[in-house]
């Protein structure tokens, strides 16, 4: 109480002062010299306002520079007045103390935008120990899927996620037609594998998240001794027939009776590497970069 009292009679002392410094310092020290207001403490931390998506573009005239904390998908924003928008302040791949467990399911908030096509709410389940990958932790649904699929052949839309196109963040959905209907670019030529600013994994779950690398699939393929979509539909991951995007015109193909999956690595300038099964094979290999494949995420 005596510290809130301090601060408020400080506030009364310096009244209309335009440039008055303000210290809440649990050692009664001055405010640095180069701070208006100066908050010190060794047992606490400092909270600035907590709010859900919809209280924030409720905000009448933000100011430019205005920050929040959105409830709704546990991110910090910023509002930047040169675009109107509300940007995220992205995350490091640091974390302090116990990395999150795997084995336990989490929920994310997509937000639709320059990555997620719709907003959905999604919890995912986690697993690890899987044969030739075993240390690695996996969500065991795709990304942006409502839930596990109910079968291999499972051809619903709510099963099979989103589909991306590879080193590209904008997902897309396809129920009746394909969200969003922006121009398709059928070709992607560039010398590059996925890098992390346009991986989906990180930017949507987080910074321990990503795409699989080739050798990754590769291992779990071939000790999981798949050859049919049966394997990979049988193994913890719960890989099935989710189809794929059209290279040249983004339209949907054979959901429920082929799987693609992208793997973070390229081939070629046009041509990535994926993992690939059906009802007659199982093996990892390679496909245009225009195409639109699911995803599964990984972490270390």
């Amino acid at each position: 109480m005596k510290k809130l009292f301090f601060f408020i009679a400080m506030l009364l002392f310096f009244g209309n002062a335009m440039f008055a410094q303000v210290g809440i310092n649990a050692d009664n020290s001055a405010p640095d010299g180069s701070a208006m207001l100066d908050v010190k403490s060794t047992t606490k931390g400092m909270l600035i306002p907590r709010m859900n998506q919809a209280e924030i573009l409720a905000i009448s005239n933000p100011a430019n520079g205005l920050q929040v904390f959105c409830t709704t998908d546990s991110k910090l924003y910023i509002y930047v007045a040169t675009v109107g928008n509300w940007k995220e302040v992205p995350y490091g791949a640091g974390i302090l103390g116990q990395a999150f467990p795997c084995n336990i399911p989490f929920t994310i908030n997509h937000i639709a935008g320059v990555v997620a096509p719709v907003n959905k709410t999604v919890a995912y389940s986690t697993m690890n120990g899987i044969p030739g990958e075993p240390t690695k932790c996996w969500i065991t649904s795709n990304l942006g899927s409502n839930h596990q699929a109910t079968a291999v052949n499972d051809a619903t839309e709510a099963s099979a996620g989103w589909y991306w196109q590879f080193n590209r963040k904008q997902g897309y959905q396809y129920t009746s037609s394909r969200i969003p209907a922006t121009t398709w670019p059928g070709s992607i030529n560039e010398t590059s594998d996925w890098i992390t600013a346009n991986d989906p994994c990180n930017i949507e779950l987080g910074a321990t998240w990503r795409i699989p690398t080739y050798t990754e699939w590769y291992n779990v393929d071939n000790t999981g001794a798949w050859t049919t979509s049966a394997g990979p539909w049988g193994s913890g991951l719960k890989l099935h027939d989710a189809g794929y995007l059209f290279g040249s015109d983004g339209s949907l193909f054979n959901r429920g009776s082929i799987g693609y999956y992208w793997s973070s690595m390229q081939n070629a300038a046009t041509i990535g590497q994926c993992l690939y099964f059906d009802n007659g094979n199982s093996f990892t290999g390679t496909q245009g970069k225009g195409y639109g494949f699911t995803l599964r995420c990984i972490r270390d």
